[in-house]
């Protein structure tokens, strides 16, 4: 388990977050290295990509309860102080160094050691404003109850948003959403260009939004308030979860999560799967939820271990896919900050004996040890081309590690290894691909 600190320590590592990153360090704006899954200019089934799709500036959509500014300019700008209410919008992310969609095909079947240029986002737009939250309320008859007027302006706003996705399904041909939620000392922007990397690798057949949190705080704790913004942005994530699960042409939520978004993102589900249950409910076919990809996830080890076994969390899903990296050094200064190991450098010393084989009698939850990370590894799952080569095969194919679909090895503490060149070796055919073979 972590060794405790000193208070130099902790005011040391301190000092460090506020100078450095302690979280999300590389370039968001780059296109990353292309998954070695794309080797030998096949597997990316291009004709399986939606028509509307198929450019080099798509539409992704957003949700984020971060505050406006207006610039000089007149553009709008989205901050790291929060906001009480959600927008929806729409972007559009740009390829940059690429004429045309088949010149994107080309690099992207180029194969290993390619980086197709940067992204950038060519402009952006409000849908709708959501009412502010909390609504307001009184007690009545001994029950607090939402003021009606408050509550009709917040349906409305929820029936105009159900519209919105639906017509993108329309658009789409899927019903399938990728939900990508970033993590600390990230911007806006930031976030709209990575979802647009993982879902462009992944082939580019679900719709992609990302949920944007008040994130990239400036000062010396920076790292303490993006803490913080994170749990003020569970309740605007539940909400979104919601009306998604409620649109009956949405068939499958699959949801992608770094750093400290994790947090955000296994808060609101919990109570999400604590509700259903409630209810009598099944939370998977409730809330629709498909796979769930934790990576570099900055979260207390303990809480996460409670989470897991206790509360058979992972039944809600489809699956769940845990990327770890021992050497991650951004994690190790969260870990000083916090005085607690976190999840993203797991080691089977932080699990007690017979844990970790009692997860893989689960058969849901899939620990993966990424090896040969450089730099401060912690954003590899989009810079590495054999993390995003799985990553895009969980998506793509539904498989779970260890069949023919995502070749990965598994040590005696059942946790699969993932090396810098995964797969070459025993590259699949997603041609011949038959979803639940791996299962």
């Amino acid at each position: 388990m972590l060794s405790r600190f000193s208070f130099a320590g902790v005011a040391a590592a301190v000092a460090v977050a506020g100078m450095s990153v302690p979280g999300c360090t590389t370039r968001p704006d780059r296109l990353a290295e292309v998954p070695n899954i794309y080797a030998g200019g096949r597997n990316y089934l291009a004709e399986r990509v939606p028509p509307v799709y198929q450019t080099v500036t798509p539409q992704v959509l957003y949700v984020t309860d971060r505050s406006q500014d207006l610039r000089e300019d007149g553009e709008v700008v989205y901050l790291a102080e929060r906001s009480d209410s959600m927008s929806y919008g729409t972007a559009t992310v740009a390829f940059r160094g690429v004429e045309s969609w088949d010149a994107l095909l080309a690099q992207t079947n180029a194969g290993i050691g390619t980086r197709p240029g940067r992204l950038d986002v060519a402009s952006f737009s409000d849908r709708i404003r959501f009412s502010k939250t909390p609504l307001v309320s009184e007690r009545r008859d001994g029950r607090l109850q939402t003021e009606a007027n408050a509550q009709r302006e917040y349906d409305l706003y929820a029936d105009q948003f159900r519209a919105a996705i639906t017509e993108q399904v329309r658009q789409s041909g899927t019903g399938n959403i990728l939900i990508y939620v970033h993590g600390f000392n990230n911007g806006f922007e930031d976030a709209l260009t990575t979802l647009t990397n993982v879902w462009h690798y992944s082939g580019r057949q679900s719709i992609p939004l990302a949920f944007s949190w008040p994130a990239g705080n400036s000062g010396v704790f920076k790292y303490f308030k993006d803490r913080e913004s994170g749990e003020f942005s569970v309740f605007h994530f539940k909400e979104l979860l919601d009306f998604l699960a409620s649109i009956p042409e949405v068939d499958q939520i699959d949801i992608v999560a770094h750093s400290r978004g994790t947090d955000v993102v296994t808060s609101a589900l919990r109570e999400l799967v604590i509700r259903e249950r409630g209810r009598g409910n099944k939370p998977k076919v409730t809330m629709k939820t498909g796979t769930l990809i934790l990576a570099a996830p900055d979260l207390d080890v303990g809480t996460v271990r409670q989470r897991l076994i206790s509360e058979r969390f992972a039944e809600a899903f489809e699956q769940v896919n845990v990327y770890i990296n021992p050497k991650d050094q951004a994690l190790a200064y969260s870990s000083l900050l916090t005085q607690e190991a976190r999840f993203g450098r797991l080691n089977t010393s932080d699990f007690a004996p017979g844990e970790l084989a009692a997860l893989s009698k689960v058969g849901l939850v899939h620990f993966i040890r990424v090896e040969g990370v450089g730099g401060l590894g912690h954003s590899y799952f989009r810079d590495n081309p054999g993390v995003m080569s799985d990553i895009a095969l969980a998506l793509r194919t539904r498989a779970f590690p260890g069949g023919t679909l995502r070749p990965l090895d598994q040590d005696q503490d059942n946790i699969w290894r993932l090396h810098g060149d995964y797969p070459l070796e025993r590259l699949p055919d997603l041609a011949l691909e038959y979803p639940g073979e791996d299962r």
